[in-house]
């Protein structure tokens, strides 16, 4: 059984990670992040996968968690510091992974120590590692560099359809650990800001990223009738406003999506900030821990 869940998980990795360096190698100056976000996610489905959530195009001091709004003006220009994180799912397990594009030469640094966390964790994992080692090891690499790790911001262990499944893996040390094993896929990544800022995240106002959390019938016809179809087409993975347009005008969808919060049918996620407005930068694998060291699905 296990072996064919790894088998998912990495064909899902291979077209994340193949995705991701695509998106890596284009100049997207003068783009908007819906053409970002249409483009990456029809490339996912391209490639025989289907979108574990939808592309998060985060901007500067958006450290995640933002993804296009519908029709979504906001365009990339020549100082952005642009993180395009991207999950590819198939029969619900998950690869999830992210870059940096940076157009900025002042933040190419920034980047780059993303880049070394992710790797010098990579570098360590294997089954009997504590996740709190890889935590410090992460800071480390951040700090010796007087940059800030994202403290509030960290991996995660991933299972079927669901992304955040329960164990943290932290970006610096934390008191309580788990001991990787290696019948467990995770997600790791380092978000790295600059030396003034606070090194967490608040929420922001804008949230356009929902996920299903009880399939329980309202009183409500359309409601239920949503309810339904995220179910079908999302199970409890997350899904964005633009993704139910097909199917309900812009205002109706909203509506309906702001009753089925205040039901807690439907979580919302809002946009994670650098708390004082400082830049973030990210990076991100899945791997699977192994007794001899790690399977990285998403390298490639």
């Amino acid at each position: 059984m296990w072996r064919m869940q790894i088998e998912y998980y990495e064909k899902a990795g291979k077209i994340a990670g193949e995705v991701r360096e695509d998106v890596r190698n284009k100049n997207w100056v003068g783009h908007t992040v819906e053409e970002i976000c249409q483009y990456v996610e029809s490339e996912i489905i391209k490639k025989g996968a289907k979108c574990a959530f939808p592309v998060n195009t985060s901007i500067n001091e958006i450290a995640a968690h933002y993804t296009a709004e519908p029709n979504d003006p906001k365009t990339i220009s020549d100082t952005d510091l642009v993180k395009i994180d991207l999950g590819a799912q198939i029969n619900g397990f998950i690869a999830d992974t992210a870059v940096t594009v940076n157009y900025n030469p002042k933040y190419d640094t920034l980047v780059q120590t993303a880049e070394n966390a992710l790797q010098v964790a990579m570098s360590m994992i294997k089954s009997g590692i504590k996740s709190k080692d890889v935590g410090r090891s992460i800071h480390k690499t951040i700090k010796d560099v007087g940059f800030k790790p994202i403290a509030n911001l960290s991996g995660h262990s991933l299972d079927q359809y669901t992304i955040h499944a329960g164990k943290t893996v932290p970006n610096t040390w934390t008191i309580s650990s788990f001991t990787f094993s290696e019948n467990e896929a995770f997600a790791c990544e380092p978000f790295v800001t600059t030396h003034e800022g606070l090194g967490y995240v608040r929420n922001g106002k804008i949230k356009n990223i929902f996920a299903l959390v009880s399939r329980k019938k309202t009183k409500d016809e359309d409601a239920n009738k949503l309810l339904e179809y995220i179910w079908t087409n999302f199970n409890m993975l997350p899904f964005a406003l633009r993704w139910i347009l097909k199917e309900w005008e812009e205002k109706e969808a909203r509506k309906l999506l702001e009753f089925l919060e205040k039901k807690k049918a439907v979580h919302s996620y809002p946009i994670l900030v650098e708390a004082n407005g400082e830049p973030v930068a990210q990076a991100e694998h899945t791997f699977i821990p192994t007794t001899t060291g790690v399977n990285i699905t998403t390298m490639v």
